[in-house]
């Protein structure tokens, strides 16, 4: 399967998933995505990095020191990642949390970016700079950077701060030794929202940027191999 072709596919099934997890609002009489949707958006969203960043880029991957897990292994390995990045964040404001084999980390507003900004605060780059020592430890894991808005502003203003975010984050890790070939990065504008935006609390906890480190198996690089 070709890197157009996975991609297209995680497409679909992200549309597939986000139309099986609306309901109607029974006082607006909109549809809106459930919390299970939401779950099934960001599982969709990894099954899309995975294909994005391995999809015709094997040799890339291998080079940049990215090797892959046994499948039996994948637990035990994220579980010491895990562990090391919750001793390195304690205290920080940063929030890891662990989905099956995923580790998700969310870096909220206030101690990412000042408003309206991507330039990265001083008092990040250090706590940025320890977690780039861990991912080092475990390169057998592709990294999702992913930046998110509240919808104050326009739709398109706010996706490009998204996106800038996420990179900025992204190249911060990259200058403290982070193979760039492990790196996706993306925007999200104010569509994952999680809480309210009528609220300038909801706002704050939707301006973030989330990182997601998904374990690389042997069965994800035989799939992303060029035919030949």
């Amino acid at each position: 399967m070709s890197k157009g072709t996975k991609m297209i596919a995680a497409g679909a099934l992200a549309a597939l998933l986000l139309a099986g997890g609306c309901a109607t609002n029974p006082e607006t009489g909109q549809r809106q995505v459930t919390r299970g949707g939401k779950g099934a958006l960001a599982a969709a969203a990894g099954a899309s990095l995975i294909g994005g960043a391995i999809g015709g880029r094997t040799g890339a991957l291998v080079g940049a020191g990215v090797g892959s897990v046994l499948g039996g292994a994948v637990g035990g390995y994220m579980d010491r990642q895990e562990r090391e990045l919750r001793a390195a964040t304690a205290n920080t404001g940063i929030e890891v949390e662990r989905k099956g084999d995923e580790i998700q980390l969310t870096f909220p507003d206030n101690i990412t970016f000042a408003t309206g900004s991507a330039m990265v605060r001083p008092e990040l780059r250090s706590e940025l700079q320890e977690l780039a020592g861990i991912l080092n430890s475990y390169p057998s894991t592709i990294i999702g950077v992913f930046g998110h808005t509240d919808n104050t502003g326009s739709a398109e203003l706010n996706q490009r701060l998204s996106e800038e975010r996420a990179r900025s984050v992204a190249n911060t890790l990259i200058g403290f030794g982070v193979n760039e070939a492990r790196i996706e990065t993306r925007g999200f504008s104010f569509n994952q929202p999680i809480a309210s935006n009528d609220t300038p609390e909801g706002r704050a906890k939707n301006r973030r940027v989330e990182m997601r480190l998904i374990p690389v198996t042997q069965e994800h690089m035989n799939a992303g191999r060029l035919p030949g």
